[in-house]
């Protein structure tokens, strides 16, 4: 066999031996019908015993990448599951529904890694306790946290449950006990799982323009007539609201992308809207954690009293996106619908994530992260604010903002520039910004995130950006 097999460093040798072949029959190295030695020749040339061999070759023979033909030998299979070359049937005459045809690309799938990262929406990985967390999670693979059934409550672990609600409480004045609270896989299935128990074929639904894409295109995927409603300087426009919407999604804390809060006077109204037109609002604080000046105003799910708001939270911009965690706090009359929904999507979520941030949270170390994270991003969001302020005054207008992961620019009346082709100079210079026009409304902006941009190159990457507008539009 004109194949080299190499063993060095390597204390699992069967599974070194498996890998190896596995990856030649893959790549076409190996090719079909090729005779493999047999396990004790292969295990002499090896140097390793022979029953070594012998599991390599049973689990490669039960993965159907090997044959084995008695008195004859061992042989590559002649159309080895798995080839690289091998690929599923087009499908051309099986296609997605109308809806499902229009969308863009997912969120997430461009992997480019612009020099200077100022797209929205992520914090900084660097910033992450990571051997804490590891530890907490080595903590969490116990047997005790194994549930006698194998599977556990739909709602998620009730330690962490009730860390969440006692968090909550203290941080953002939310009124919740344990019970109330469902764990999710991040914000967007807590949405998700809220559409599925209320919106029908035909139900109008509200969000903010501009606002959060995934969640309009969400609420549209589950058969609802989204309708936009424009935000000013206090928030969702009230006033905007048409009869007959039955659900309202809104980002009131820190809204999005703006980054403007809604007044107080500005939620009682919207919360009188929903009683009399027997509407529910899902408030979405999904960055909130992150303040720079004043304690915010408390959320609607604190003001109100009928039972109309669920409350939609996040740990992605908190702690890591790929962690996939999020909650979702909801009155009694919808929590037994809630349940169900998360059990026919997905049963539960992962317990042993979950367990570890029990922990986290209970330990103190979610409030000392936010803190020590809050320093670091209010460093950098004060450098973007006196750059654009000292240099690019002339052609951007900061949305006053005081909480989040990002800012959004609005072009001056006077600019001299078009946004469009700000983004894409930037981009020839390896900074990523973002255009307004991608959340929607009708004015031109720039939204810059400061959650991928270190603290030793945020200079640097605001210097390029400045490049992009003529010499004349800056001091």
């Amino acid at each position: 066999m004109p194949f080299h097999i190499s063993l060095d460093g390597h204390t699992d040798l069967a599974a070194r031996i498996y890998r190896q072949l596995r990856d030649g029959i893959l790549d076409g190295r190996l090719r079909s019908g090729e005779r493999l030695p047999p396990t004790r020749e292969l295990a002499r040339e090896l140097d390793v015993s022979r029953n070594t061999v012998a599991v390599a070759y049973e689990r490669l023979t039960a993965e159907g990448f090997l044959s084995s033909h008695v008195g004859r030998g061992t042989f590559v299979s002649a159309d080895p599951v798995g080839r690289a070359d091998r690929a599923a049937p087009s499908g051309a005459g099986v296609l997605p529904s109308a809806h499902w045809r229009s969308l863009p690309a997912p969120l997430g799938a461009d992997r480019s890694t612009p020099a200077f990262d100022f797209r929205v929406g992520v914090p900084d990985p660097a910033l992450f306790p990571l051997s804490t967390w590891r530890r907490l999670v080595s903590q969490a693979l116990r047997p005790s946290l194994l549930p006698p059934s194998g599977y556990a409550d739909p709602a998620g672990l009730e330690g962490l449950r009730v860390a969440i609600a006692r968090h909550i409480g203290a941080a953002r004045s939310v009124r919740a006990s344990g019970e109330d609270v469902l764990v999710t896989q991040g914000a967007q299935q807590a949405l998700d799982l809220i559409g599925r128990v209320l919106i029908e074929p035909g139900t109008r639904v509200a969000v903010e323009d501009p606002g959060y894409p995934p969640a309009e295109r969400l609420f549209a995927a589950l058969g609802a007539r989204v309708v936009k409603v424009p935000v000013d300087a206090e928030g969702l426009d009230v006033t905007a609201l048409a009869p007959g919407i039955r659900l309202i999604y809104t980002t009131p804390s820190h809204q999005f992308p703006l980054g403007t809060p809604m007044s107080l006077s500005r939620r009682t109204a919207l919360l009188a809207w929903a009683e009399r037109h027997d509407a529910v609002i899902v408030e979405d604080d999904y960055d909130s954690e992150y303040r720079f000046s004043d304690r915010p105003l408390e959320p609607l799910q604190s003001l109100d009293r009928d039972g109309r708001v669920l409350y939609v939270g996040s740990f992605s911009k908190t702690l890591l996106p790929l962690l996939r965690l999020g909650f979702l706090v909801a009155p009694a009359s919808l929590r037994p619908a809630l349940r169900q929904a998360k059990q026919l999507m997905d049963w539960h979520g992962d317990l042993v994530t979950q367990s570890a941030l029990a922990s986290f949270i209970d330990e103190g170390l979610l409030s000392r992260h936010v803190r020590k994270a809050t320093r670091e991003y209010s460093a950098r969001r004060d450098r973007i604010l006196a750059f654009v302020r000292d240099e690019l005054r002339d052609e951007l207008e900061i949305v006053p903002s005081s909480a989040g992961l990002h800012l959004c620019a609005l072009l001056s009346p006077h600019a001299t520039v078009t946004v469009d082709g700000v983004v894409a100079e930037a981009a020839r210079a390896g900074v990523a910004v973002e255009s307004l026009s991608t959340y929607g409304g009708t004015r031109g902006g720039l939204v810059l995130g400061y959650g991928l941009v270190g603290s030793d190159r945020i200079d640097e990457g605001l210097s390029r950006l400045g490049e992009c507008f003529p010499a004349d539009g800056m001091s």
